[in-house]
């Protein structure tokens, strides 16, 4: 399965701060055997944002969409407003699960704002901006995400467990 990675930060895309966050999820998801296709840093804009989850949904450009930052309190934070704009279908249980899971290490994990959802055959998961938080976030789901993407794509035809 292909990935694209979606950085969002005012700072990284004036050059003013290095993204650490998605060289994070590179590593994670080459690791777990995806392959990364796409990789992209947006200012804390919610319309360019959502234009290029948009692009890249439309343009099967990867089945698995992952953005990092955004996703806190910040006046100029917008990812999951940006992807609920381009969103088909919204997927509550992987930002919940991301949410209860970082709880054991943090209880500002409830803080967190992250959405998930599906546009076309693309699955879309808000990350954290930190790249602690990425990585117990990401290699909490990551193990599931690949069934889901299979049943998304069709590779897989249900859900039931033998």
């Amino acid at each position: 399965m292909r990935v694209a990675i979606l950085t969002s930060s005012d700072s990284g895309y004036a050059g003013e701060r290095e993204d650490l966050s998605g060289p994070v999820i590179e590593e994670i998801v080459t690791q777990a055997g995806y392959e990364v296709v796409w990789t992209g840093l947006l200012p804390d804009d919610r319309k360019m944002l959502s234009e290029e989850m948009k692009r890249i949904a439309d343009e099967n450009v990867a089945e698995l969409l992952l953005t990092t930052g955004g996703t806190g309190f910040s006046p100029r934070d917008c990812m999951p407003e940006a992807t609920a704009d381009i969103a088909e279908r919204m997927v509550p249980g992987i930002p919940e699960a991301m949410r209860a899971y970082s709880m054991r290490f943090t209880k500002r994990a409830m803080l967190s704002r992250a959405s998930a959802a599906i546009r076309k055959s693309t699955l879309i998961v808000n990350l954290p901006g930190s790249p602690k938080a990425v990585r117990e976030c990401l290699e909490y789901v990551i193990p599931e995400l690949g069934h889901g993407l299979e049943i998304l794509t069709g590779a897989a035809s249900n859900c039931a467990r033998k």
